[in-house]
């Protein structure tokens, strides 16, 4: 059967879905002859809920007729504001209310949740993170690790895929954890690597990193509401994420942070105080001493921005009313479906790097043209075929294409192309065009389309 013929397939899906009428609570932007794009960037922002205005002018609104007394007063006065959002949050990430906070950004509370959970000595100082890491992390940690008085170049160590694949096997990553642990002080793990779109085994990597003695601490901005979490029973130390992307709070949307309940009151903890993190019965009697809350919200430093957390409020609303289950099942299915397209249509010009497991992805698929002509490193003799991991935990790639393509001036060629066709997708440097159909607003229409024009751009380019 041609191609062509499988739209009615699509459409039959789009019929099908129990989900599909979720699309229409969030706003899909147009292009200029005033159709809708298709929208396959959730991945780095999330799109407006149709409600969010609703909230924000609320708090615009009591902030004109009552001034500071709307700190106490109003349906949602602002004093405990970022409180409406911690049982949903919970229930999000499978946690206890007690063990999350939404705040600051998520650098920021990585940071300040390094300076608690990250206490290296002369015998354990090392933090293990993946090879290419969200550059904000890695800059992070090494930044960390020098203020104590380490020196990255010894104690960062970097995970890396073996040569000729593009992502990390499972149990390579055990293996080594398992090796290093002893002189690991921190593993800082992503849910889902932001370059290759692979989930991680997280549970598995708490519990070897625990029992090697190691902290555990999961960076989920890639994670949170796209995969199914449970980090109070994986036992995870701590976590961070950005709600500005699958969490569709717009953007620079207040951040969040989970410290596991076992640390609820340590407060032997080093950590960087500021008042809103501070006991709230005496919060406002203003007592020299510091006296951390309970819990997640005894990281807090400042009163939030509330004009930043009115549309997380209703955001994480519509998560509560469909669960991640539904949710991720459908994600399954619509990237599931763009796989197939894109095996059918496209397989003899591009790569995917992306885990076919879909226990080893989320929504996204990481895509590179194969050819491109780039400069590549010297990645050693190129392995036998590999058959898929248990857990699709490795991609194995042809001849000579690495992780790393310094020029691949024909990939961002056709991504240019999609762009001015009414895609929105991203380009992800410095070879990879980033695409993730989001199961609240995505149809499986819009994935055919997708695959058509990009069979038609790569065609047309060649």
């Amino acid at each position: 059967m041609r191609f062509e013929a499988h739209r009615s397939l699509a459409e039959a899906m789009d019929r099908a879905d129990a989900l599909g009428s979720y699309r229409d609570c969030f706003y899909i932007p147009k292009r200029q002859d005033g159709s809708e794009e298709i929208y396959f960037c959730g991945n780095s922002l999330g799109l407006q809920p149709k409600s969010a205005r609703n909230y924000v002018d609320e708090v615009l609104v009591a902030w004109k007729r009552m001034g500071v007394r709307g700190h106490f007063e109003g349906d949602r006065p602002w004093l405990p504001y970022h409180e409406f959002a911690t049982e949903k949050l919970a229930r999000l990430v499978g946690a206890l209310p007690v063990e999350v906070a939404a705040m600051n950004s998520l650098t920021v509370n990585l940071h300040l949740l390094m300076v608690s959970f990250y206490r290296p000595t002369p015998e354990r100082h090392k933090i293990l993170i993946e090879e290419h890491a969200f550059p904000s992390d890695r800059y992070a940690v090494a930044s960390q690790i020098a203020f104590h008085g380490f020196d990255p170049d010894e104690s960062l160590i970097e995970a890396k895929a073996r040569p000729g694949e593009a992502t990390l096997r499972t149990e390579d990553v055990l293996e080594l954890i398992e090796r290093e642990g002893d002189d690991i002080a921190l593993i800082l793990w992503p849910g889902v690597q932001f370059y290759t779109g692979q989930a991680f085994a997280m549970a598995e990597i708490a519990e070897i990193g625990h029992r090697k003695g190691c902290v555990v601490g999961f960076d989920l901005a890639h994670a949170v509401g796209n995969l199914v979490l449970k980090l109070h029973d994986w036992n995870a130390d701590f976590a961070v994420w950005c709600s500005y992307k699958y969490l569709n709070a717009g953007p620079g949307a207040v951040a969040g942070c989970f410290v596991h309940e076992r640390h609820a009151e340590r407060f032997d903890l080093p950590r960087f105080a500021g008042w809103w993190g501070h006991n709230k019965s005496t919060r406002f009697v203003m007592p020299a001493r510091f006296s951390p809350l309970p819990g997640a919200e005894g990281w807090q430093l400042s009163n939030p921005p509330i004009l930043s957390l009115a549309p997380l409020l209703t955001s994480l609303e519509l998560f509560d009313q469909v669960g991640m289950d539904a949710l991720r099942a459908k994600s399954e299915s619509l990237t599931g479906y763009l796989e197939t397209l894109l095996k059918e249509c496209c397989e003899d010009r591009i790569t995917i790097l992306t885990p076919s497991e879909p226990s080893a992805r989320g929504c996204q698929l990481s895509i590179r043209l194969k050819g491109n002509g780039g400069k590549m490193p010297s990645l050693g003799p190129h392995p036998l075929p590999l058959s898929q991991g248990e857990r699709g935990g490795h991609v194995p790639l042809p001849l000579g294409e690495g992780f790393r393509v310094r020029d691949d001036k024909r990939g961002k060629k056709v991504y240019d192309a999609l762009i001015a066709s009414g895609i929105t997708c991203d380009w992800r440097e410095p070879d990879v065009i980033r695409v993730a159909p989001v199961p609240f607003y995505n149809r499986y229409t819009e994935v055919f389309d997708f695959v058509e024009r990009l069979k038609g751009v790569i065609d047309n380019e060649r």
